[in-house]
C-alpha cells in the first residue's frame, strides 16, 4: 500500500469521525503501523499539502493536518462507488456520452477517459461511451472548465435483451473483473469466522482492515454495477460486496479503537 493511498483511507474511514483533523504526531503513529517511517510521512504529508490535497496549521510547537474541500468530495465519491449500490430495476435505457477533444491534446483526452470509467461508464467504440445509470449531470460539471471539449448526451435502449447483454460484454471486461472477485473471495471469507470470534484486536484488526479496503477498492471503481439482466452468468460481484461489507463491520470496533489509543497517546 502506497502512503499517500492510507493518508487518504485513514482520513476516510476515521479521521474525518473524529474531528476531521490529525496532528503530525498521531499520523506519523498511525503509519508506524504499515511500517512507513516517519521520515516518508512527513515528505508524503508536505507533497500533499503542496498540491492541494491537505492543509495545515500550527497549534504551538505542532503542525495539525485536516484535508481540503476537494480531497473530501474525492472521498465522499470513492466511498460511495465502494460502499454503494444502485437501487431498483433497470428501466432498459442506456446512457451515452459521445465527444470530441482537439487532437493535440491527449492529455485532456485520457482525463476524460479516466473521469468516464471512475463514473462507471464503459468504452463501447471510439468516443462513445455508455452506462445504465444516468450519471450525464456528473459528466457535464466534471467538464464545465473544459471548453474545448465537445460532448453529446444520449439516452436510448437497444433491440432488446440479448443485445444488451452484448454491449455490456464488450463495454467492460466483466470476465476479468469477476475473476478477481473470486480471488478476493476466496481470501476473505475463510477469515470472516476468525473475525467474528475477535481474534485480531487492536493494531492487527487496523491493519487487516486496511488491507481489506485496499484490495477491495481496486474492483469497484471498475465494476459498473450493472443491473442483473446485464451480468454474466456465474457473476460474483454481488457476493463479494457482501463479503467485503461483514469483513468490515467485524473489524471496525477493534480498529476504531485502536485508532483512538493511537491519537489520544499523541495528543491529539
Amino acid at each position: 500500500m502506497k502512503p499517500r493511498s492510507l493518508v487518504f483511507d485513514l482520513f476516510g474511514d476515521y479521521l474525518r469521525y473524529r474531528g476531521g483533523d490529525v496532528r503530525l504526531r498521531g499520523l506519523v503513529a498511525l503509519m508506524d503501523c504499515f511500517d512507513i517511517p516517519e521520515s516518508t510521512v512527513r515528505v508524503v504529508a508536505a507533497r500533499m499539502r503542496k498540491e492541494g490535497w491537505l492543509d495545515s496549521r500550527r497549534e504551538g510547537r505542532e503542525t495539525v493536518y485536516a484535508l481540503t474541500d476537494a480531497s473530501w468530495r474525492l472521498l465522499d465519491e470513492g466511498r460511495e462507488r465502494i460502499f454503494g449500490r444502485a437501487p431498483g430495476p433497470w428501466d432498459g435505457q442506456w446512457h451515452m456520452v459521445i465527444y470530441s477533444v482537439p487532437e493535440a491534446d491527449r492529455a485532456l483526452r485520457e482525463q476524460l477517459r479516466k473521469k468516464l470509467s471512475w463514473l462507471g461508464f464503459g468504452l463501447l467504440s471510439a468516443s462513445v461511451w455508455i452506462s445504465p445509470h444516468d450519471r450525464i449531470a456528473e459528466v457535464r460539471e466534471s467538464l464545465a472548465d473544459q471548453p474545448s471539449v465537445r460532448m453529446d448526451a444520449l439516452h436510448a435502449r437497444s433491440e432488446g435483451a440479448e443485445v444488451d447483454r452484448g454491449m455490456a460484454a464488450r463495454s467492460w471486461d466483466l470476465t476479468t473483473l469477476n475473476k478477481e472477485y473470486t480471488e478476493l473471495i476466496d481470501r476473505y471469507r475463510p477469515r470472516l469466522a476468525g473475525y467474528r470470534a475477535g481474534r485480531l484486536r487492536g493494531r492487527d484488526a487496523l491493519v487487516e482492515r486496511m488491507h481489506l479496503i485496499h484490495d477491495y477498492r481496486l474492483l469497484p471503481f471498475r465494476d459498473p454495477d450493472l443491473p442483473p439482466e446485464l451480468l454474466p452468468e456465474g457473476w460474483v460481484g454481488r457476493l463479494a460486496h457482501e463479503v467485503f461489507l461483514e469483513a468490515h463491520g467485524l473489524l471496525r470496533a477493534e480498529a476504531e479503537g485502536y485508532v483512538d489509543e493511537v491519537i489520544g497517546g499523541a495528543g491529539g
